[in-house]
């Protein structure tokens, strides 16, 4: 297992983990793919704390998580949203951990103070995860997304990383 800075060569696998849960889960709240140039607007990206990794298995891509801005606001700069996601086959094997804690090295690095994820509910996996990570649950916003037909919740973690 490695786990390291994404490149474009990797954008495929990206979008494909990432399309699937699109279509099967309510992990993302969007309803159809991101084109590529989203993706590719992540990796240009050089802002402090805007990153995106990979996790690879045996030279393929099994997972990844970025972190972008929380709110476009100058006041926000030092707080980052993160997410992560895996694929079906590296789901419960420890790579999520690993991946997240490569994460939060690279933003602590780059001085961010606090950062924010957004687990849909419910997600006893991604709750247990962040918990474990040292997130704290700071609330739940009530029915805020509608997808598969039905409403959708959104649990709130939050970690302080750096004074």
């Amino acid at each position: 297992m490695a786990i390291r800075v994404a490149t474009a060569a990797d954008l495929p696998a990206i979008r494909a983990i990432y399309g699937q849960s699109v279509r099967e889960t309510v992990a993302t709240f969007d309803t159809d793919d991101p084109p590529a140039a989203y993706w590719q607007a992540k990796l240009d990206s050089t802002a402090p704390g805007d990153h995106t990794i990979v996790v690879e298995e045996a030279g393929t891509v099994v997972g990844f998580a970025f972190s972008g801005p929380f709110r476009p606001r100058p006041a926000y700069l030092r707080t980052r949203e993160t997410s992560i996601y895996l694929a079906d086959g590296a789901v419960g094997r420890g790579m999520g951990r690993l991946t997240y804690t490569h994460l939060l090295d690279l933003l602590r690095a780059d001085g961010i103070h606090t950062v924010m994820a957004v687990v849909a509910e419910p997600n006893p996996a991604s709750c247990a995860l962040h918990e474990a990570l040292g997130f704290e649950s700071v609330g739940t916003l009530r029915e805020v997304g509608w997808k598969f037909d039905h409403w959708v919740d959104t649990r709130w973690y939050q970690l302080m990383l750096v004074p």
